[in-house]
């Protein structure tokens, strides 16, 4: 009788504990709930996700629903502490920044299209105009910079060297700069409107859009590097879930590509949409 009881005694605890580990809420926790919240900047990639990825979920049996955020610090909270289970608003880049300086752990599933930089001007109306000695705005943040120091040597305004880290380029890596082009460091929220004082204005898509500007209306759109595009992101643990292959699946297919083609012009696809 005694070793009964000690035996049943064993199982309660044993199902207690199970239960304690079970109820565990956040990130690291792998979902398996058909109930599902997408967290996405406000603007184009919440759109994106209630235009292009939501249809195809709900046609999986999802329910779907899709969470606004104004800053690019509380989606990855959010996402790490269990409130939504996937975002939309970040490259991986900056995921990965963010995710070592706050601990988290956090994967890249899929790359989307991304609105890319664009060189915007009310002075000239081709690139071929642009005068010597020229003011060109560009981001102050080192990342940023390096796309539009990339996206000048792409439409052959300026050279940079060789061995120069792509993703690291700075004024210092410029070896040619044949019209002595002026670079204007700003935030890049005064961007847009620095278009009315500059010559040539570098501006990100995403601070484009969000000034109403027409993507299609740049001189020149950038050939976005894969790290610069924007990826939906889980946590690690639900990485490899039935969710976020659902996710991938959708945004893989070809009812995605024709949302974005009608929907979101001039952003750049990345490389796996064009193989």
């Amino acid at each position: 009788m005694r070793k009964w009881l000690t035996a049943v005694a064993l199982i309660l605890v044993v199902g207690v504990l199970t239960a304690c580990g079970s109820s565990k809420t956040g990130g690291q926790q792998a979902n398996t709930s058909k109930d599902i919240k997408i967290g996405a900047t406000a603007g184009p990639y919440s759109d994106m996700v209630t235009k292009a990825i939501k249809p195809g979920l709900e046609k999986l049996g999802y329910t779907v629903k899709v969470v606004e955020f104004s800053d690019y610090i509380q989606p990855n909270k959010a996402l790490n502490n269990g409130d939504i289970q996937a975002n939309l608003f970040q490259h991986t880049i900056y995921l990965e920044n963010f995710a070592k300086e706050n601990k988290m752990d956090l994967t890249a599933l899929i790359s989307v299209p991304t609105a890319p930089m664009g060189i915007y001007s009310k002075k000239y109306k081709s690139l071929n105009e642009v005068n010597a000695g020229a003011t060109v705005s560009i981001p102050n943040d080192p990342t940023n910079a390096a796309r539009a120091f990339n996206t000048l040597q792409d439409k052959g305004l300026l050279k940079i060297k060789k061995d120069a880290d792509p993703l690291k380029v700075s004024e210092k890596d410029i070896v040619e700069n044949p019209k002595k082009l002026v670079f204007k460091p700003l935030e890049a929220g005064q961007l847009p409107r620095s278009v009315d004082s500059v010559d040539l204005a570098a501006v990100p898509g995403n601070f484009a859009l969000a000034a109403k500007m027409n993507l299609l209306d740049a001189l020149a759109l950038e050939n976005m590097l894969d790290p610069y595009r924007n990826i939906v992101a889980v946590t690690t643990a639900n990485a490899n879930s039935q969710f976020a292959k659902d996710i991938k699946s959708v945004i893989q297919s070809p009812e995605f590509e024709k949302v974005i083609d009608t929907e979101f012009k001039g952003f750049g696809k990345p490389t796996w949409m064009k193989k």
